[in-house]
Parts: structure tokens; sequence; C-alpha cells
């Protein structure tokens, strides 16, 4: 049983890691895109929008990630988490790596468990750093601009 939470703990990794790149990659794009429109709208505080859109997109994208470890967690604990609502908050608890400990997965699936808490701690790592980079270009390099 271990090697089967092995491998799937690294395919849902492997996924929410292709989510988070192939989205971060896009909101580049899209930020790219609409900041000389924002800068038209807003002028002296174009940046804010911006700002407050890359944090919007960055977050909703942690929450798709969430719930993709609570079908799967829903689908293979169904006594422990026997509705959707309780998967999600458990997997809210793990991927935050909060851990409230209120809820416990059976011996057969709990080292998946710290499988989604790794990959939530790496991606929030992954997260600030996009963060951080975006509001460095915007306030320094100003290549998301009104150009």
């Amino acid at each position: 049983m271990m090697l089967t939470q092995l491998l799937i703990g690294c395919f849902m990794i492997g996924v929410t890691v292709i989510i988070h790149a192939v989205f971060l990659d896009q909101l580049v794009k899209f930020l790219e895109q609409i900041g000389p429109r924002i800068y038209r709208v807003f002028f002296r505080f174009w940046k804010i929008p911006l700002m407050a859109i890359t944090v919007l997109i960055v977050f909703l994208t942690h929450v798709l990630q969430i719930w993709l470890w609570a079908i799967l967690f829903f689908y293979l604990e169904p006594e422990t988490l026997p509705t959707l609502e309780s998967a999600l908050y458990f997997s809210t608890s793990a991927f935050t790596t909060v851990g409230f400990g209120d809820i416990y997965l059976d011996e057969d699936w709990r080292l998946l468990s710290s499988f989604e808490a790794a990959n939530g701690f790496i991606l929030f790592g992954w997260s600030t750093a996009f963060i951080f980079e975006i509001l460095s270009r915007l306030y320094k390099e100003d290549d998301i601009r009104k150009t």
C-alpha cells in the first residue's frame, strides 16, 4: 500500500506542478497584455489592479489544486470523508500545512496526506516568489506597463 501511496502522491504532485506552471505562465502573458489598458483606465494607480489580479489568480490556482486533492481523498476515503465538504476541509488543512488533526485518514492512505502537505508547501513558496517577481517587475522594470 505504501508504493501505491507513493505513486498516487507523485502523480498528484506532478499534476499540480503542471497546473501551477501553466497558470503562472499564462498570468504573466495576461498581465503584459492588459497592462496598457489598465494604465489608461487607472493612470496613477495602475499597479494596484495588476497586483490584485496577480494575487487573486494565484490564490484561485491554489484553490483548484486543493479541490483536486479533495476529490481524490473523497473517493479514496469514503468512510473517513463521507462528504465533499469534509474532503475539502481535510485537503485545505493538509495543503496549507495547518493540519488541525481533527480528521485522520486510515492507515492505508495517511501517508498521502503528507504528500499533499509537502506539495502545498512547495507551491506556496513558488507562489510567493512569483508574486514577488511580479511586484518587482511592476515597480522596478516597468515592463508590465503602459507600452
